[in-house]
């Protein structure tokens, strides 16, 4: 990938597209909105393909961000994210989904270059 610089901020080139992205959100993504973003994906993706592996494929998946915590100094890094996970998936019970979750932090590339920095929260529920 290659970023150039704008009025606005950089943009890249990609194979879906233009991507653009700047501190003001109304010219572009802003690049904490993309991390968040990475790692929602991520959890979703691994999270479908272990259900499918055990024999559970997801019907849905739908991941809410309920809360995003930056902190307060000049950097305003990422301190918490929390994730709501909706998910319907026949055979998916309360009682199977703490090890679905462990197998999807544990497999997921976008939260494990995170964990040790920034609290990423999971809530589920489960759908019928």
């Amino acid at each position: 990938m290659k970023f150039q610089m704008t009025e606005h901020g950089f943009e890249t080139e990609t194979e879906f597209g233009k991507l653009e992205i700047s501190s003001n959100e109304e010219k572009g993504f802003r690049p904490y909105q993309l991390m968040v973003s990475s790692i929602a994906a991520c959890t979703g993706g691994v999270m479908r393909k272990i259900l499918e592996k055990k024999r559970m494929p997801a019907e849905s998946i739908d991941i809410e961000v309920k809360e995003v915590i930056r902190s307060q100094d000049d950097a305003s890094r990422l301190e918490k994210i929390h994730l709501h996970i909706k998910v319907k998936a026949d055979g998916l019970t309360d009682e199977k989904m703490p090890k679905i979750l462990e197998l999807t932090d544990k497999n997921c590339s976008m939260y494990q270059s995170v964990a040790n920095c920034i609290d990423v929260r999971k809530t589920y529920e489960l759908l019928n």
